[in-house]
């Protein structure tokens, strides 16, 4: 298991922040050992992930002194870390469950490093599903009550799960900008890449009747704008005058797959920084 104290940091670009971050480091007995940095010449923007390793163990008490002695004087907009600590995911779905299966298989195999108590769905269908896999699963339906106290359930049973991070694997309803706005950068969500030529439903059917040559996937963070916040992953496939619409939605969904399950792994290793509606992935 990877171990270390890690932070992700942006900033306005300025000479010497590398250099001032990792004397930092060294001042306070640690190694790095994991460096990645980008700038973004047209916003003049610093973007950092950095790991390291340190005897004394560090914690909150360095991250605050980090923040009081190098972030507050360079303006730093930043969020420490500790690789070997687990986060807490809830998976929200509806009827489709290829999404669920899939990250339920991948978390099973070790290949997703972190928890995952909780399965909320609005419908009874993958019950089965997540109990098989020894979840708790509990089924929310919108004919129980309004919008709003639907979604006031909902909060309780991540609050009451400890839930660190939402994937809406297939999850069928909007959600309102209230419940986005608590769980900001914290949602990921997963749709086809047809948006906005083939809104609405059975997307796939209408990229056949079009001809299309090319389906994707996107997976985001979810923003007050329907399928418009940022992007952390996506893949795409090429399609043929040959492909039916069956064809189109089996090509799909497993884009859908291996495109939210990297999306939700780099999420997990602290390897997304979001700034201005966009994305930067360390890898």
């Amino acid at each position: 298991m990877k171990k270390g104290q890690g932070l992700l940091i942006h900033c306005k670009d300025q000479p010497g922040l590398i250099a001032e971050v990792t004397s930092w480091i060294q001042r306070e007995g640690g190694n790095v050992v994991d460096l990645d940095e980008h700038v973004d010449p047209d916003e003049g923007m610093f973007f950092m992930r950095l790991v390291w390793q340190s005897p004394a163990g560090g914690g909150e008490d360095l991250a605050r002194r980090f923040g009081a002695e190098i972030a507050e004087p360079k303006e730093m907009a930043w969020r420490s870390f500790r690789l070997e600590e687990k986060q807490r995911v809830a998976l929200l779905v509806s009827k489709q469950g290829h999404c669920l299966h899939d990250i339920l298989a991948r978390w099973q195999a070790g290949e997703l490093r972190c928890e995952i108590p909780l399965v909320v769905s609005n419908h009874e269908s993958l019950r089965p599903t997540a109990e098989r896999f020894g979840l708790n699963f509990h089924c929310l339906s919108s004919a129980e009550g309004s919008k709003a106290e639907l979604e006031q359930r909902q909060q309780a049973l991540l609050s009451d799960y400890r839930i660190d991070t939402v994937v809406l694997a297939r999850y069928m309803q909007i959600l309102s900008p209230d419940f986005v706005a608590a769980w900001e950068n914290r949602i990921i969500n997963i749709h086809h890449s047809f948006l906005p030529a083939f809104p609405g439903a059975r997307p796939y059917h209408q990229a056949h009747s079009r001809g299309v040559k090319l389906i994707g996937a996107t997976a985001h963070y979810v923003s007050d704008e329907l399928d418009a916040g940022p992007i952390i992953d996506q893949e795409t496939t090429r399609i043929s005058h040959r492909d039916t619409a069956r064809d189109l939605v089996r090509k799909g969904k497993d884009l859908e797959k291996v495109v939210l399950s990297r999306a939700l792994r780099h999420h997990l290793e602290h390897q997304v920084l979001s700034w201005n509606n966009k994305t930067v992935v360390f890898d």
